[in-house]
């Protein structure tokens, strides 16, 4: 099990976001979350990364539960990347110095050694020719694409996908899915919140309906998509299919 989450409790103010929420994920697995907005999907990744402070639960990840006061979480996140749905480019970088920046700056690797991973990287999505353009040039989905290789400078052993195609239009949005289910293929670890049904179908091994805070029904997708049990969740498809 790479990543345990038990009792997971969070309240902005009087609003409680997350009601008790349990997951545990194994190695290699692609889990995906859907729901209606604001049932809690991006607080929960965010809460796994610790951007959140959880009330209460657990965190287990890859033996140390990240909640823990004396839990060295600059480490952790080395190994769990997280793509947003902004792109959070540095501007004045190119995009070779922003994918180079966090190996290099943590002392991971080299100015050399990041630069030629990052670069086969750049190859694997299509967009060698970019290295040295800055942010402000490229499209939406070239900026996603560029902030998947960033987290996967990392070497992450698990990726949280922060509804990756929701600031792109229908076009974009393809080329930053391909790009997502290449990683799925080559058994990534990842947890992707997604309004992108067909996505889910996919590419899944699970799929998570969450509302109001908490987790209402999971299984394959095609138990989630074909044999819905909940009439909240055959709600929410009717609306969505």
């Amino acid at each position: 099990m790479v990543l345990d989450i038990k009792g997971l409790h969070i309240s902005f103010g009087k609003l409680h976001v997350l009601n008790d929420i349990s997951i545990s994920i194994k190695k290699g697995e692609k889990v995906v979350i859907i729901g209606p907005s604001g049932s809690g999907k991006s607080t929960l990744l965010r809460c796994i990364n610790r951007l959140e402070n959880p009330d209460a639960g657990s965190i287990i990840f890859e033996g140390n539960d990240l909640t823990e006061k004396n839990c060295d979480l600059d480490k952790a996140r080395q190994k769990i990347g997280m793509v947003f749905q902004s792109f959070n480019l540095f501007p004045h970088l190119t995009v070779l110095e922003n994918i180079t920046l966090a190996p290099v700056t943590l002392g991971i690797q080299t100015k050399e050694e990041a630069a030629s991973d990052a670069k086969k990287l750049l190859e694997r999505v299509g967009l060698s020719e970019k290295a040295e353009c800055y942010p402000s040039v490229l499209s939406g989905g070239q900026k996603q694409r560029i902030a998947i290789v960033r987290t996967l400078a990392m070497k992450p052993d698990v990726i949280l996908f922060d509804e990756p195609t929701s600031a792109l239009d229908p076009e974009m949005a393809v080329e930053v899915l391909e790009v997502i289910k290449s990683l799925a293929s080559d058994g990534m670890t990842m947890i992707v919140v997604t309004h992108e049904m067909g996505f889910a179908r996919e590419v899944a091994d699970r799929v998570i309906f969450m509302d109001g805070g908490m987790i209402m029904e999971e299984g394959t997708p095609e138990k989630i998509f074909l044999h819905p049990e909940s009439d909240r969740l055959k709600q929410f498809l009717d609306s969505v299919l």
